[in-house]
């Protein structure tokens, strides 16, 4: 009874007028910098694989098996947990699955086999696995019908992922692998955080339903089930959908993985030009999520997702194209702007073509679709073997084209 009772109130204080909801800006930060704090572990995945291979003497194998157990862990159980969150809601999974991966990654670097190693690893992406569809779901309840409220919440994925190697790089160097214990306290803090603010929404609620028995009862369930009876689940368009996310995905880790070793081999340029420009391509894509959301809130969900799609192309074969090590940092940002302007709306835009199974819909597109396109990375690894990391900016162009023609199949919900 408990559980359910402190996640009811959102939808009901959305969709009732005399109520006096909580502001969304300061609920929708929280959730972004939970997501950031958990994506933050996402990222230092491949920030700490480097110096586990020269600290620890693994072979480029062993190293990427350390990935594949960070992407098996993410990616597979999301939409189960999904499932699992739309039938017991779990309001407090998203505060364990943070503090979850938090620890795996931190005590990695002090486990002494590769086996045990590879096993905190992997519990860290379970970890993850846990927060998305909880968190996504709660955010969603926070953020309403605003794309760009959901927005802030997708932006701190990126956030996220931009700071891993900025925060690693340096603790890493300084102290070795064992420094990834340091990455600790930030998981348990937010998860106590988000427990605080759960036991707080309870409290409200609780209050609530004491003032007013019969009026909260009554809008509390309405405002549960009257927007499963009025839109049915749309499993074709949200199968395009989710194509479209692996796409961008795909995409997102080829360009994430390759684009220093393309200014450093192609470009010639130095490592600091190196990570500035990966740097460049992280910031675009967190701008880009935070305007993607704006835009949709102009032009329509769908609209937004082609425009994205359209637009990476172009920036794509630029970013390719453009000669020198400087100038195309611009379109380094411009890439990442252009890739990310989706990413929001996706999640969004999933929930709403299941509106019974928003748990299930974030599992899906905040979990397999975006962890799925690490699974391509074998396949960038063969061409960059053949081809140079050139190679792989030239086969990347060509990638988003997919995502267009799924993009068609889309439709606004209902």
């Amino acid at each position: 009874m408990s559980t359910n009772t402190g996640l009811e109130p959102a939808p009901t204080r959305a969709s009732n007028p005399t109520s006096a909801p909580p502001p969304k800006r300061p609920r929708m930060a929280l959730w972004g910098t939970a997501h950031a704090i958990d994506d933050l572990y996402q990222g230092l995945v491949p920030a700490a694989v480097p110096y586990f291979v020269l600290e620890r003497h693994y072979t480029y194998l062993a190293a990427s098996g350390l990935t594949l157990a960070a992407t098996l862990g993410s990616a597979l159980p999301q939409p189960l947990v999904g499932l699992a969150v739309d039938r017991w809601r779990l309001p407090r999974l998203a505060a364990v699955g943070v503090a979850i991966a938090g620890t795996g990654l931190g005590l990695s670097g002090l486990a002494g086999p590769y086996a045990l190693v590879w096993l905190c690893i992997l519990v860290s992406g379970l970890g993850i696995a846990m927060f998305h569809p909880a968190a996504g779901r709660s955010a969603r309840e926070a953020a309403g019908d605003s794309a760009t409220a959901m927005s802030i919440f997708a932006a701190g994925g990126s956030v996220g992922f931009f700071l891993a190697p900025v925060l690693a790089t340096p603790a890493l160097n300084a102290w070795g692998v064992g420094a990834t214990a340091l990455f600790i306290p930030p998981a348990w803090l937010i998860a106590f955080v988000l427990l605080k603010r759960h036991a707080a929404t309870v409290r409200a609620a609780t209050r609530e339903s004491v003032a007013e028995p019969g009026d909260s009862s009554g809008s509390g369930h309405s405002g549960e089930s009257e927007p499963a009876a009025a839109a049915p689940d749309q499993w074709r368009p949200f199968a395009a959908l989710t194509g479209v996310e692996i796409v961008r995905s795909a995409a997102f880790f080829g360009i994430n993985t390759f684009i220093e070793l393309y200014w450093l081999k192609h470009l010639h340029a130095n490592r600091t030009l190196a990570g500035a420009a990966l740097a460049c391509f992280l910031v675009g894509g967190v701008a880009g999520t935070l305007l993607g959301g704006r835009i949709a809130d102009r032009i329509g969900m769908v609209r937004t997702v082609q425009l994205g799609g359209a637009l990476t192309v172009p920036m794509l074969v630029a970013l390719r194209l453009c000669p020198g090590a400087i100038a195309p940092l611009a379109f380094a940002v411009l890439t990442g702007m252009a890739l990310n302007i989706p990413f929001a709306v996706l999640v969004k835009l999933g929930q709403d073509y299941l509106p019974g199974r928003p748990g299930t819909a974030a599992g899906v597109t905040l979990g397999l679709g975006v962890s799925a396109g690490g699974l391509m990375a074998p396949v960038f690894g063969l061409i960059a073997e053949h081809q140079g990391p050139q190679g792989v900016l030239t086969a990347l162009c060509v990638v988003p084209a997919a995502g267009l023609l799924l993009g068609a199949l889309l439709k606004e919900p209902k």
